[in-house]
């Protein structure tokens, strides 16, 4: 494993919730992809099933998180000061996918943009 594989799996490994939902993310040179494993208690409304829109938001804070620790070498883990999600329709009942790329990084802050897609 190299040292970002390891980043990866120490980021993913440390946020509970990540564990939770079953989080895991591939790694191909410097490009993660996130994956979000369908499980029924993911789902927020049953009756379309749809899957709620706080765990697409979490898995989308944790794919920025992720690469951000594939990026470069994190001495603690960031705080997220601001989201921004825009919810073009509902997540359906499968596995979903996440890719994030680092705009900015800075000493203090960084922007991250995601992209999630079935």
């Amino acid at each position: 494993m190299s040292d970002a594989d390891n980043r990866l799996v120490a980021v993913l490994g440390s946020i509970p919730y990540a564990r939770f939902l079953g989080v895991t993310a591939e790694l191909a040179g410097d490009e993660m992809t996130a994956i979000l494993p369908f499980a029924d208690h993911i789902v927020g409304n049953p009756m379309l099933p749809a899957i709620h829109g706080g765990v697409l938001g979490a898995f989308m804070e944790m794919t920025a998180l992720a690469q951000l620790s594939v990026a470069a070498p994190l001495k603690r883990q960031p705080r997220t000061v601001d989201v921004s999600i825009e919810y073009l329709r509902s997540g359906r009942p499968l596995t979903t996918y996440a890719r994030a790329t680092i705009k900015k990084l800075g000493r203090r802050v960084a922007n991250v943009h995601v992209e999630a897609w079935q």
